[in-house]
Protein backbone atom coordinates (compact mmCIF):
# COMPACT_ATOMS: atom_id res chain seq x y z
CA UNK A 1 0.00 0.00 0.00
CA UNK A 2 1.61 3.52 -1.19
CA UNK A 3 1.08 6.58 1.34
CA UNK A 4 1.12 9.69 -0.10
CA UNK A 5 3.63 12.63 1.19
CA UNK A 6 0.51 14.59 3.32
CA UNK A 7 -0.33 10.72 4.93
CA UNK A 8 3.51 10.37 5.67
CA UNK A 9 3.55 13.74 6.98
CA UNK A 10 0.19 13.22 9.71
CA UNK A 11 1.80 9.96 10.74
CA UNK A 12 4.88 11.33 11.37
CA UNK A 13 3.56 14.13 13.16
CA UNK A 14 1.44 11.40 14.96
CA UNK A 15 4.29 9.32 15.89
CA UNK A 16 6.01 12.70 17.43
CA UNK A 17 2.97 13.48 19.26
CA UNK A 18 2.95 10.05 20.33
CA UNK A 19 6.63 10.13 22.09
CA UNK A 20 6.13 13.46 23.37
CA UNK A 21 3.10 12.11 25.16
CA UNK A 22 5.29 9.13 26.32
CA UNK A 23 8.34 10.91 27.69
CA UNK A 24 5.62 13.62 29.35
CA UNK A 25 4.09 10.35 30.98
CA UNK A 26 7.50 9.19 32.08
CA UNK A 27 9.05 12.29 33.11
CA UNK A 28 5.33 13.80 34.81
CA UNK A 29 7.06 14.40 38.61
CA UNK A 30 9.98 16.03 37.50
CA UNK A 31 8.24 18.10 34.72
CA UNK A 32 5.35 18.64 37.34
CA UNK A 33 7.13 22.37 38.81
CA UNK A 34 7.90 23.29 35.49
CA UNK A 35 4.90 22.64 33.52
CA UNK A 36 3.01 24.71 36.60
CA UNK A 37 5.78 27.40 36.08
CA UNK A 38 4.63 27.71 32.20
CA UNK A 39 1.09 28.31 32.98
CA UNK A 40 1.81 30.51 35.82
CA UNK A 41 4.28 32.50 33.43
CA UNK A 42 1.82 32.50 30.44
CA UNK A 43 -1.30 34.02 32.98
CA UNK A 44 1.19 36.71 34.64
CA UNK A 45 3.88 37.96 31.70
CA UNK A 46 0.72 40.39 30.88
CA UNK A 47 0.53 41.86 33.71
CA UNK A 48 4.81 42.23 33.67
CA UNK A 49 4.23 43.43 30.33
CA UNK A 50 1.38 46.27 31.54
CA UNK A 51 3.61 47.33 34.43
CA UNK A 52 6.74 47.70 31.45
CA UNK A 53 4.66 50.08 29.15
CA UNK A 54 2.70 51.72 31.74
CA UNK A 55 6.27 52.96 32.87
CA UNK A 56 7.64 53.45 29.56
CA UNK A 57 10.31 50.89 30.08
CA UNK A 58 11.78 53.02 32.64
CA UNK A 59 11.84 50.37 35.19
CA UNK A 60 14.04 46.92 35.19
CA UNK A 61 12.07 44.13 33.92
CA UNK A 62 13.60 42.05 36.50
CA UNK A 63 12.65 44.68 39.45
CA UNK A 64 8.40 44.35 37.50
CA UNK A 65 8.99 40.08 37.47
CA UNK A 66 9.67 40.46 41.19
CA UNK A 67 6.69 42.57 42.24
CA UNK A 68 4.03 40.44 40.18
CA UNK A 69 5.43 37.34 41.44
CA UNK A 70 5.38 38.59 45.08
CA UNK A 71 2.36 39.88 44.97
CA UNK A 72 0.76 36.69 42.95
CA UNK A 73 2.80 34.27 46.41
CA UNK A 74 0.98 37.07 48.49
CA UNK A 75 -2.17 36.45 47.17
CA UNK A 76 -2.06 32.80 47.12
CA UNK A 77 -1.00 32.62 50.83
CA UNK A 78 -3.49 34.49 51.65
CA UNK A 79 -6.02 32.26 49.78
CA UNK A 80 -4.47 29.23 51.88
CA UNK A 81 -4.34 31.11 55.16
CA UNK A 82 -8.29 31.81 54.88
CA UNK A 83 -8.80 28.09 56.21
CA UNK A 84 -7.01 29.19 59.52
CA UNK A 85 -9.90 30.90 60.85
CA UNK A 86 -11.83 28.11 59.41
CA UNK A 87 -10.36 25.77 61.34
CA UNK A 88 -9.71 27.50 64.68
CA UNK A 89 -13.58 28.08 64.81
CA UNK A 90 -14.64 24.19 63.83
CA UNK A 91 -12.02 22.39 65.79
CA UNK A 92 -13.76 23.66 69.22
CA UNK A 93 -17.04 23.93 68.01
CA UNK A 94 -16.66 19.93 66.91
CA UNK A 95 -15.36 19.42 70.46
CA UNK A 96 -18.44 20.20 71.98
CA UNK A 97 -21.04 19.46 69.19
CA UNK A 98 -19.82 16.04 67.35
CA UNK A 99 -20.99 13.89 70.93
CA UNK A 100 -24.66 15.76 70.40
CA UNK A 101 -24.42 15.44 67.30
CA UNK A 102 -23.59 11.53 67.36
CA UNK A 103 -26.62 11.24 70.06
CA UNK A 104 -29.51 12.51 67.81
CA UNK A 105 -28.60 10.62 64.60
CA UNK A 106 -28.42 7.66 66.92
CA UNK A 107 -32.05 8.40 68.69
CA UNK A 108 -33.12 9.41 65.07
CA UNK A 109 -31.75 6.32 63.07
CA UNK A 110 -33.13 4.11 65.62
CA UNK A 111 -36.86 3.50 65.31
CA UNK A 112 -36.34 4.11 61.20
CA UNK A 113 -34.36 0.90 60.90
CA UNK A 114 -36.42 -0.51 63.74
CA UNK A 115 -39.29 0.24 61.95
CA UNK A 116 -37.74 -1.56 58.68
CA UNK A 117 -36.94 -4.51 60.60
CA UNK A 118 -33.41 -3.74 60.71
CA UNK A 119 -31.58 -4.33 63.88
CA UNK A 120 -28.08 -2.09 63.48
CA UNK A 121 -27.16 -0.33 66.90
CA UNK A 122 -24.31 1.91 66.64
CA UNK A 123 -22.03 2.31 69.06
CA UNK A 124 -21.87 5.78 69.93
CA UNK A 125 -19.70 5.57 72.96
CA UNK A 126 -16.85 4.07 70.75
CA UNK A 127 -17.65 6.69 68.09
CA UNK A 128 -17.46 9.27 70.29
CA UNK A 129 -14.14 8.03 71.87
CA UNK A 130 -12.73 7.75 68.53
CA UNK A 131 -13.42 10.82 67.44
CA UNK A 132 -12.75 12.82 70.68
CA UNK A 133 -9.20 11.52 70.50
CA UNK A 134 -8.19 13.73 67.67
CA UNK A 135 -10.20 16.24 68.57
CA UNK A 136 -8.70 16.31 72.18
CA UNK A 137 -5.13 15.91 71.04
CA UNK A 138 -2.12 18.46 71.91
CA UNK A 139 0.12 19.81 70.31
CA UNK A 140 2.58 17.37 71.09
CA UNK A 141 0.49 14.40 69.95
CA UNK A 142 -0.15 16.55 66.59
CA UNK A 143 3.71 17.08 66.23
CA UNK A 144 4.68 13.60 66.55
CA UNK A 145 1.99 12.41 64.52
CA UNK A 146 2.97 14.83 61.49
CA UNK A 147 6.36 13.84 62.08
CA UNK A 148 5.91 10.34 61.65
CA UNK A 149 4.06 10.85 58.43
CA UNK A 150 6.58 12.50 57.07
CA UNK A 151 8.82 10.05 57.84
CA UNK A 152 6.75 7.05 56.45
CA UNK A 153 5.86 9.53 53.15
CA UNK A 154 9.30 11.51 53.22
CA UNK A 155 10.00 11.05 49.64
CA UNK A 156 5.81 12.67 49.64
CA UNK A 157 7.06 15.43 51.62
CA UNK A 158 10.16 15.91 49.99
CA UNK A 159 8.71 16.71 47.01
CA UNK A 160 5.79 19.39 48.17
CA UNK A 161 8.85 20.53 49.95
CA UNK A 162 10.88 20.81 46.89
CA UNK A 163 7.97 22.07 44.45
CA UNK A 164 7.23 24.89 46.78
CA UNK A 165 10.80 25.72 46.92
CA UNK A 166 11.17 25.07 43.03
CA UNK A 167 7.98 26.77 41.11
CA UNK A 168 9.08 30.27 42.96
CA UNK A 169 12.20 30.14 41.33
CA UNK A 170 11.23 28.63 37.60
CA UNK A 171 8.32 31.28 37.08
CA UNK A 172 10.85 33.71 38.04
CA UNK A 173 13.20 32.50 35.34
CA UNK A 174 10.30 32.26 32.99
CA UNK A 175 8.79 35.53 33.49
CA UNK A 176 12.61 37.17 32.89
CA UNK A 177 13.23 35.31 29.62
CA UNK A 178 9.57 34.85 28.58
CA UNK A 179 9.15 37.09 25.58
CA UNK A 180 13.19 35.39 24.49
CA UNK A 181 11.50 32.00 25.20
CA UNK A 182 8.81 32.84 22.64
CA UNK A 183 10.92 34.42 19.89
CA UNK A 184 13.53 31.16 19.86
CA UNK A 185 10.69 28.76 19.72
CA UNK A 186 8.96 30.65 16.75
CA UNK A 187 11.88 30.76 15.22
CA UNK A 188 12.34 27.13 14.91
CA UNK A 189 9.11 26.83 12.37
CA UNK A 190 9.64 25.92 8.77
CA UNK A 191 8.77 29.44 6.90
CA UNK A 192 6.56 27.33 4.56
CA UNK A 193 4.20 26.64 8.10
CA UNK A 194 4.69 29.89 9.84
CA UNK A 195 1.52 31.34 8.61
CA UNK A 196 -0.54 28.62 9.75
CA UNK A 197 1.68 28.33 12.81
CA UNK A 198 0.73 32.05 13.51
CA UNK A 199 -2.85 31.76 13.00
CA UNK A 200 -3.32 28.62 15.21
CA UNK A 201 -1.33 30.26 17.99
CA UNK A 202 -3.32 33.58 17.94
CA UNK A 203 -6.97 31.86 17.88
CA UNK A 204 -5.22 29.49 21.02
CA UNK A 205 -3.88 32.91 22.63
CA UNK A 206 -7.00 33.96 22.60
CA UNK A 207 -9.40 31.36 23.64
CA UNK A 208 -6.92 31.27 26.65
CA UNK A 209 -6.88 34.80 27.47
CA UNK A 210 -10.84 34.82 27.15
CA UNK A 211 -10.67 31.78 30.11
CA UNK A 212 -8.04 33.35 32.20
CA UNK A 213 -10.26 36.77 32.22
CA UNK A 214 -13.41 35.42 32.25
CA UNK A 215 -12.25 32.91 34.88
CA UNK A 216 -10.76 35.65 37.29
CA UNK A 217 -14.31 37.68 36.82
CA UNK A 218 -16.12 34.51 37.32
CA UNK A 219 -13.98 33.72 40.91
CA UNK A 220 -14.15 37.82 42.47
CA UNK A 221 -18.29 37.14 41.58
CA UNK A 222 -18.57 34.00 43.26
CA UNK A 223 -16.86 35.17 46.05
CA UNK A 224 -18.89 37.82 46.65
CA UNK A 225 -22.30 36.26 45.87
CA UNK A 226 -21.49 32.89 48.22
CA UNK A 227 -20.52 35.62 51.25
CA UNK A 228 -23.24 37.76 51.21
CA UNK A 229 -25.59 35.49 51.60
CA UNK A 230 -23.68 32.82 53.84
CA UNK A 231 -24.11 35.63 55.70
CA UNK A 232 -27.69 36.39 55.37
CA UNK A 233 -27.92 33.06 56.86
CA UNK A 234 -26.38 34.08 60.15
CA UNK A 235 -23.16 31.92 59.13
CA UNK A 236 -20.48 33.47 61.30
CA UNK A 237 -17.80 32.25 58.91
CA UNK A 238 -19.35 33.80 56.14
CA UNK A 239 -16.23 35.59 54.85
CA UNK A 240 -13.81 33.41 54.73
CA UNK A 241 -15.82 30.30 53.25
CA UNK A 242 -17.17 32.31 51.37
CA UNK A 243 -13.90 33.91 49.60
CA UNK A 244 -12.41 30.53 49.53
CA UNK A 245 -15.33 28.83 47.69
CA UNK A 246 -15.17 31.56 45.71
CA UNK A 247 -11.56 31.36 44.78
CA UNK A 248 -11.11 27.73 44.72
CA UNK A 249 -13.64 27.70 41.69
CA UNK A 250 -10.56 27.95 39.79
CA UNK A 251 -10.24 24.19 40.66
CA UNK A 252 -13.42 22.94 38.70
CA UNK A 253 -15.85 21.05 40.59
CA UNK A 254 -12.88 19.99 43.39
CA UNK A 255 -13.07 24.11 44.71
CA UNK A 256 -16.64 23.83 44.38
CA UNK A 257 -16.91 20.57 46.59
CA UNK A 258 -14.55 21.73 49.48
CA UNK A 259 -16.21 25.20 49.86
CA UNK A 260 -19.95 23.07 49.91
CA UNK A 261 -17.90 20.81 52.79
CA UNK A 262 -16.67 23.72 55.00
CA UNK A 263 -20.54 25.29 54.86
CA UNK A 264 -22.30 22.44 55.62
CA UNK A 265 -19.84 21.18 58.40
CA UNK A 266 -19.97 25.45 59.95
CA UNK A 267 -24.01 25.21 59.51
CA UNK A 268 -23.80 21.93 60.99
CA UNK A 269 -22.13 23.23 63.60
CA UNK A 270 -23.88 26.32 64.53
CA UNK A 271 -27.48 25.49 63.61
CA UNK A 272 -29.44 22.90 63.47
CA UNK A 273 -29.43 20.47 61.10
CA UNK A 274 -32.59 21.43 58.82
CA UNK A 275 -31.19 24.63 58.52
CA UNK A 276 -27.74 23.70 57.96
CA UNK A 277 -29.15 21.31 55.00
CA UNK A 278 -31.36 24.44 53.57
CA UNK A 279 -28.78 27.08 53.50
CA UNK A 280 -26.14 25.05 51.58
CA UNK A 281 -28.94 23.51 49.52
CA UNK A 282 -30.11 27.25 48.91
CA UNK A 283 -26.70 28.93 48.49
CA UNK A 284 -24.64 26.50 46.91
CA UNK A 285 -27.63 25.20 44.68
CA UNK A 286 -27.85 28.98 43.59
CA UNK A 287 -24.47 29.72 43.11
CA UNK A 288 -24.26 26.61 41.21
CA UNK A 289 -27.08 27.35 38.71
CA UNK A 290 -25.94 31.30 38.29
CA UNK A 291 -22.55 30.04 37.53
CA UNK A 292 -23.50 27.32 34.83
CA UNK A 293 -26.47 29.49 33.43
CA UNK A 294 -25.46 33.09 33.17
CA UNK A 295 -21.73 33.80 34.57
CA UNK A 296 -20.09 30.91 32.40
CA UNK A 297 -21.96 31.70 29.55
CA UNK A 298 -21.33 35.25 29.70
CA UNK A 299 -18.17 35.62 30.95
CA UNK A 300 -16.27 33.12 29.76
CA UNK A 301 -18.32 33.39 26.22
CA UNK A 302 -19.03 30.60 23.92
CA UNK A 303 -15.70 30.51 22.11
CA UNK A 304 -14.53 27.91 24.45
CA UNK A 305 -17.33 25.94 23.82
CA UNK A 306 -16.67 22.52 25.96
CA UNK A 307 -19.32 20.24 26.69
CA UNK A 308 -19.94 19.91 30.39
CA UNK A 309 -19.16 15.97 29.85
CA UNK A 310 -16.32 16.75 27.94
CA UNK A 311 -15.14 19.03 30.94
CA UNK A 312 -15.93 16.42 33.51
CA UNK A 313 -13.72 13.67 31.57
CA UNK A 314 -10.95 16.46 30.48
CA UNK A 315 -10.75 16.59 34.44
CA UNK A 316 -10.19 12.82 35.46
CA UNK A 317 -7.85 12.00 32.17
CA UNK A 318 -5.78 14.97 33.08
CA UNK A 319 -5.77 14.29 37.42
CA UNK A 320 -4.92 10.50 36.46
CA UNK A 321 -2.47 11.44 33.55
CA UNK A 322 -0.78 14.29 35.81
CA UNK A 323 -2.33 14.24 39.31
CA UNK A 324 -3.51 17.79 41.14
CA UNK A 325 -1.24 19.76 38.37
CA UNK A 326 -3.52 17.74 35.84
CA UNK A 327 -6.90 19.16 37.16
CA UNK A 328 -5.06 22.55 37.12
CA UNK A 329 -4.57 22.68 33.54
CA UNK A 330 -7.29 20.90 32.20
CA UNK A 331 -9.49 23.01 31.03
CA UNK A 332 -7.06 25.64 29.51
CA UNK A 333 -5.37 22.37 27.16
CA UNK A 334 -8.46 21.54 26.57
CA UNK A 335 -8.92 25.33 25.28
CA UNK A 336 -5.95 24.35 22.87
CA UNK A 337 -7.28 21.20 22.27
CA UNK A 338 -10.48 22.63 20.87
CA UNK A 339 -8.80 24.92 18.68
CA UNK A 340 -6.99 22.20 17.35
CA UNK A 341 -9.85 20.29 16.56
CA UNK A 342 -11.46 22.93 15.09
CA UNK A 343 -9.04 23.19 12.19
CA UNK A 344 -8.33 19.36 11.83
CA UNK A 345 -12.54 19.69 11.11
CA UNK A 346 -12.07 22.51 8.56
CA UNK A 347 -9.32 20.80 6.86
CA UNK A 348 -11.44 17.95 6.45
CA UNK A 349 -14.46 19.74 5.61
CA UNK A 350 -12.69 21.45 2.92
CA UNK A 351 -10.92 17.98 1.79
CA UNK A 352 -11.68 16.36 -1.71
CA UNK A 353 -12.68 13.40 0.65
CA UNK A 354 -15.67 15.08 2.83
CA UNK A 355 -16.73 16.70 -1.06
CA UNK A 356 -16.80 13.59 -3.00
CA UNK A 357 -19.09 11.97 0.27
CA UNK A 358 -21.33 15.12 -0.09
CA UNK A 359 -21.89 15.21 -3.45
CA UNK A 360 -22.40 11.24 -3.51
Amino acid sequence: MQFTATQKRAFAWLAIAALCGLLLWWLGPVLTPFVVAAVLAYALNPVVNWIDGVLGGRMPRVVGVLLVETLFLLALTGLLLMLVPILAKEIPLMREQVPLLLDRMNAALQPALAQMGIGFALDVDSLKAFVLKYLNANVEDALGSVLTSLKLGGSVALAIVGNAVLIPVVLFYLLLDWDAFVRRIVELVPPAVRPAYDSFMDEADAVLGQYLRGQLLVMLVLAVYYSLFLALFGLDLSLPIGVFTGLAIFVPYVGFGIGLVLAFLSGLLQFAAVKAVLMVAVVYGLGQVMESLYLTPRLLGDRIGLHPLAVIFMLLAFGQLFGFVGVLIALPVSAVLLVALRRLESTYRASPLYRGRSSG
